[in-house]
């Protein structure tokens, strides 16, 4: 087992706002790397200091633009390079996790792309939350720890003290997250069910179950352009329930979302900083999950168990 001080905790530029909390709940200084640009856009990565025989973690969330992808590869291909012992890659948000399957013809697997290119590019493990797709785990050849943001979102539901709660999934593909909720807490389970004509496109939606009098929280794991939560919220109001509020992992948050949130019903939209936000918004609530990570991340490189980092 190596002494603690010879981890290393690197970050690419996206993700250095949470890379900075992670550091500071693990314990250390956030590693010195540079991502230099020539004038065409093109950029290379460089660590500043020595990675040899050093267990590296790079903390880098995948979100648009692709830059922060492709600067993540670099990072980890500059380290192995430079004889680092083992690189875990930190993902707290998976981008292209919505390409986990083949829906229509001739369209591409984008998640096992991104496994195949992580890989490649020499990483020895990765560390997400909240996959879209839990079978994502098995497009790794490398071990895979995916941590979940109810040990987050669960404690906070209880801060809350709501009487007559239920859990509802925004969408049918949701309602296993939403059922594990719902169980942990004895509640109802309410359902969305919702039919798209092309994405980010609502054409119908229906609500399966009772919301009337209650105070209704929507999961979900993303939240893009906020079309589903908000439609869903307006309905459920409609339909006799008391108040909605939504926890969503991962804020995308792109086109109208914000503007959208603003004018729903929504009485707050609960998120984490595995993405920063665009903007203020008075009705988002962000919980960093940066002491989870953190904590992680020292199991993970002392070889203890994580197991009891999760709640459900």
């Amino acid at each position: 087992m190596h002494d603690l001080s010879p981890a290393k905790i690197f970050s690419g530029i996206a993700s250095k706002y949470l890379a900075d909390e992670i550091c500071q709940s693990f314990g250390i200084n956030l590693g010195k790397s540079t991502t230099a640009r020539f004038s065409d856009g093109e950029f290379i990565t460089s660590y500043d200091e020595t990675v040899r025989g050093r267990y590296v973690f790079i903390v880098q969330s995948t979100f648009a633009p692709v830059d922060n992808l492709f600067e993540l590869l670099m990072m980890i291909d500059a380290a192995r390079r430079a004889s680092a012992y083992k690189i875990a890659a930190v993902i707290p948000y998976f981008g292209f996790a919505r390409q986990d399957r083949k829906d229509k013809p001739r369209v591409t697997i984008g998640a096992k792309m991104m496994a195949n290119l992580l890989q490649a590019a020499g990483v020895d493990r990765v560390m997400t939350m909240e996959l879209h797709a839990d079978q994502i785990q098995g497009f790794f050849d490398v071990p895979v720890d995916h941590l979940y943001s109810s040990s987050i979102f669960m404690p906070h539901i209880k801060s809350l003290n709501l009487d007559n709660v239920a859990i509802a999934s925004p969408d049918i593909g949701g309602s296993k997250r939403a059922n594990v909720y719902s169980k942990y807490l004895k509640t109802d389970l309410v359902i969305c069910h919702k039919t798209r004509k092309k994405a980010n496109v609502i054409d119908q939606m229906t609500v399966i179950g009772d919301v009337e009098g209650k105070n209704i929280i929507l999961i979900d794991d993303i939240i893009d352009t906020a079309g589903t939560i908000t439609k869903a919220a307006d309905m459920m109001l409609e339909k006799g329930a008391k108040s909605v509020r939504a926890m969503i992992t991962h804020p995308v948050l792109s086109g109208p979302a914000y503007e959208r949130i603003r004018n729903s019903s929504l009485v707050e939209l609960i998120t984490t900083n595995t993405i920063p936000l665009k903007e203020d918004c008075e009705k988002i609530k962000v919980i960093s999950v940066a002491d989870l990570f953190a904590d992680v991340i020292k199991k993970v490189y002392n070889y203890q168990s994580i197991s009891s980092s999760f709640l459900i």
